[in-house]
């Protein structure tokens, strides 16, 4: 394996308000690090990820509301705010900053 390096807040002024932009840092089977940033998105009205495997994702820089189907209220996230959901909770992005980019690390892994 060779040395890999870089910085998780190197070009994230190029998202676009209401896109997302997804960056693999690390890949094996059952593991994958990314950074998501995100600018005023929120999933489409009545979507749900479903997904098959477990993630657990900090927030690094901005804010946003996350929402679970099981959950009456939503739940407020800033900066060095984690959470880890487990495979197959359903939940949806329902709020991100729309004045600054939101900088997430997600970790995803069987």
């Amino acid at each position: 394996m060779t040395v890999r390096a870089g910085n998780l807040f190197a070009d994230i002024s190029a998202t676009s308000a209401g896109q997302e932009a997804f960056s693999e840092i690390f890949a094996r089977p059952g593991l994958k690090i990314e950074r998501i940033i995100s600018q005023g998105h929120s999933s489409p009205p009545e979507f749900w990820y479903d997904q098959a495997w477990n993630e657990w994702v900090i927030l690094l820089k901005g804010s946003a509301t996350l929402q679970f189907e099981d959950e009456p209220a939503t739940r407020s996230m800033e900066a060095g705010d984690y959470v880890l959901i487990p495979a197959r909770k359903r939940h949806r992005v329902e709020w991100t900053d729309q004045q600054q980019p939101t900088v997430w690390l997600a970790v995803h892994f069987e």
